[in-house]
């Protein structure tokens, strides 16, 4: 220990809140890598995931209505990201563009860029671009005695720069995203109005947002317009920050020789999820809302909720006869069967050679953990991981939302397994935390610390690698009980970029 920190480190590690034991086991990974998950096949219709005709969908929206005024429930939405990405290819232009000796139709067609092209051909249709023109007009008030092109430029620049919108550097979650009769909305606001599917009557609606400290005025200012509603902010904790080490491994310092640590991925808020109290979660991305699917997007959540439930129920029905201790073998075979066929969870060749006793042991094990029921949609080439049945160290087969940096890409077989996936995860997941006694998990015991990855950053123009903890909804989320359910693919509407803003699920529909 001492030959990786010195005193001044393990003080600096101690006041962060860190475990230096946890820092121990990063300098380990970085130095002998991070297995990579064994994949077994895709997860498939009647093979890990399970498909649903309209008269389903129907039964389970009128049982969540049922039975919604008997939990708790509240909804979960990581929003400190920036949006950075948004305008990737729009601050490459500005780094890249000369306004005095070049055209930007000749500069589209140079790099071939239709992304630019996209974006100055629907400009009109974008939600901020009133708001968008009149501080460029306050920046440059001669803008009109200016070129076509020279007006095009200032306003992709003032949409960027500090002293204009400055949108790359703020989050996603306060940034325009929908024109609503006049009204521009924000992901903010459309979390808020989804919500309203489990609306229970005289209770306000429960919400919490991960959020950057920097902009909560900003998200309380849009909040506060909606009455009946309990709204909590929460953190990414520095605790939860990974070290980073140069090509050789060895820890990277900053400038006064301090260790250099960096946020260890949406994997850290397993602990921002854990502090919540509702018995019903509901787990979402911030920028996967729409102008125009919401009624069966709520219908959808609805059908989440009620197969969370329903089988919760029988989570729970099993494991009171299991602790009984007077289990008949019928009512054993019975658990044995909804534990295999309806949460997925095969059991080993071994497990009909235990004394009863403890195949009722293992079985309470198995059935004794948080669950999670998550929405999956048809792969049509969108970015996510996606669903399948992994193999774990002790040959134990379970089925897993896996990320492209999990899997082995120099291992043919892998790669023909990961390719051929037929759905991927849109992040729609309904979180049962829980038990049976009515006590709370502890999520934390249920991480797959393996799930980590490494990944390559620069600092200061130097090479560094970065350790990313095991992500929200995959590895720590791993050992969960899961369940897989198609959802339509109009339940999934990501803004990845600022030209999906101009996609028909974001434009305001006007028949």
């Amino acid at each position: 220990m001492e030959e990786n920190f010195t005193k001044k480190d393990i003080k600096q590690i101690q006041e962060r809140g860190n475990s230096l034991e946890k820092m121990e086991q990063q300098l380990f990974y970085f130095k002998n890598g991070i297995p990579k998950i064994n994949l077994v096949k895709p997860a498939t219709i009647n093979d890990g995931i399970l498909a649903l005709n309209t008269s389903e969908v129907e039964d389970y929206c009128a049982f969540f209505d049922s039975q919604k005024s008997n939990y708790t429930i509240e909804k979960f939405v990581p929003a400190s990201g920036a949006a950075t990405r948004m305008f990737k290819f729009l601050n490459e232009f500005l780094n890249e563009f000369d306004i005095d000796n070049d055209t930007i139709n000749s500069y589209i067609n140079k790099k071939n860029n239709k992304d630019l092209s996209l974006f100055i051909y629907g400009l009109k249709n974008f939600p901020f671009y009133i708001e968008l023109k009149e501080r460029t007009l306050k920046l440059h008030p001669d803008y009109y005695s200016f070129s076509t092109d020279k007006k095009q430029y200032l306003l992709i620049k003032t949409l960027l720069s500090v002293n204009g919108l400055n949108f790359a550097e703020k989050p996603k979650g306060i940034l325009p995203f929908h024109v609503n009769n006049g009204e521009i909305l924000t992901p903010i606001d459309r979390n808020v109005l989804e919500s309203k599917f489990y609306k229970q009557q005289g209770k306000n609606t429960r919400i919490h947002f991960t959020i950057n400290e920097e902009f909560q005025s900003e998200f309380q200012s849009i909040i506060s317009k909606y009455p009946n509603l309990d709204v909590n902010f929460s953190f990414q904790e520095a605790s939860t920050d990974t070290l980073a080490v140069d090509m050789e491994n060895i820890p990277f310092r900053s400038e006064e020789d301090a260790l250099f640590f960096r946020p260890g991925g949406h994997g850290a808020l397993i602990n921002n999820l854990n502090q919540l109290q509702s018995q019903i979660i509901y787990l979402k991305n911030i920028d996967n809302v729409s102008q125009n699917n919401e009624d069966i997007i709520s219908k959808y959540k609805k059908v989440l909720g009620a197969i969370l439930i329903e089988k919760q129920q029988q989570i729970f029905a099993s494991l009171n006869t299991l602790e009984s201790g007077n289990v008949s073998d019928e009512e054993l075979d019975s658990i044995i069967f909804f534990i295999e066929s309806q949460l997925s969870f095969p059991l080993s060749e071994d497990f009909n050679h235990l004394k009863k006793s403890f195949k009722t042991e293992s079985l309470i094990k198995i059935l004794n953990r948080p669950v999670r029921v998550c929405g999956m949609v048809k792969n049509e080439g969108e970015p996510g991981g996606g669903p399948f049945w992994i193999q774990d160290s002790k040959g134990r087969q379970t089925l897993q939302i896996v990320e492209s940096s999990q899997i082995d890409f120099s291992n043919k077989n892998q790669i023909e397994i990961a390719i051929s996936a037929t759905h991927f995860n849109p992040v729609d997941i309904v979180c049962g935390v829980y038990d049976y006694k009515g006590n709370k998990f502890d999520l934390n015991q249920f991480i797959d610390h393996n799930a980590a990855f490494i990944t390559e950053k620069t600092k200061n123009g130097l090479p560094i690698k970065a350790f990313e903890l095991p992500g929200l909804w995959n590895g720590a989320m791993a050992k969960w009980a899961t369940i897989f359910v198609e959802v339509p693919l109009e339940t999934f509407n990501p803004v990845k970029t600022v030209n999906d803003l101009l996609k028909s699920a974001h434009q305001q529909d006007n028949e």
